[in-house]
């Protein structure tokens, strides 16, 4: 999964390290919610049904909202971005970045690199949350970064260079590595 290397970034020390990770196999699935809503339109527009009006309207209003609804799910998880900057790491989600968390470097107690994050062990893809594990954002297999937090909780993060992540992380929090920075 890193097939693109992120050397401009760990280099040298810039205010800013960026990263993503993204998921192919997404797009079959956000084109399967676009003919679940083109199946909507289908209906809507060249019906002929004759035992009425109103399975129709529900079949026609059922297709178009659970297309629309797979459509955005998907397309909200085809890739990741990653951004830590000097007082915070920021992960949004999708091309409109919605989800979208930020967390303060002040909240973090430390990351650790994680070769092997998968789906299965998340219950699937996208933003999750396990009780027993805290919450993550997967949108693939592969590696990631987990941060664990002041409060005892854990987030996880598909990325690709996630071991530069860490590196980049961890240099940010040396300086309060005693205690939790307020």
């Amino acid at each position: 999964m890193r097939d693109h290397p992120h050397s401009e970034h760990s280099s040298h020390h810039t205010d800013v390290w960026t990263g993503r990770a993204s998921n192919r196999i997404q797009w079959l699935l956000a084109l399967g919610g676009a003919a679940i809503v083109a199946l909507g339109v289908e209906l809507a527009v060249d019906s002929a049904w004759t035992s009425g009006v109103a399975p129709l309207v529900m079949s026609v209003v059922g297709c178009i909202a659970a297309g629309l609804l797979v459509l955005f799910l998907t397309l909200a998880f085809v890739h990741v971005a990653l951004k830590v900057d000097m007082d915070s790491l920021e992960v949004r989600c999708g091309h409109i970045g919605v989800p979208r968390r930020r967390i303060p470097l002040a909240h973090v107690a430390g990351a650790e690199f994680v070769p092997h994050v998968t789906p299965r062990q998340w219950g699937g893809w996208g933003y999750r949350w396990r009780p027993e594990k805290g919450t993550a954002v997967v949108v693939r297999r592969g590696e990631g970064v987990v941060l664990q937090l002041w409060d005892g909780h854990t987030f996880t993060v598909t990325v690709d260079d996630a071991e530069a992540a860490v590196r980049i992380i961890r240099d940010r929090l040396r300086p309060g590595a005693a205690g939790p920075r307020r």
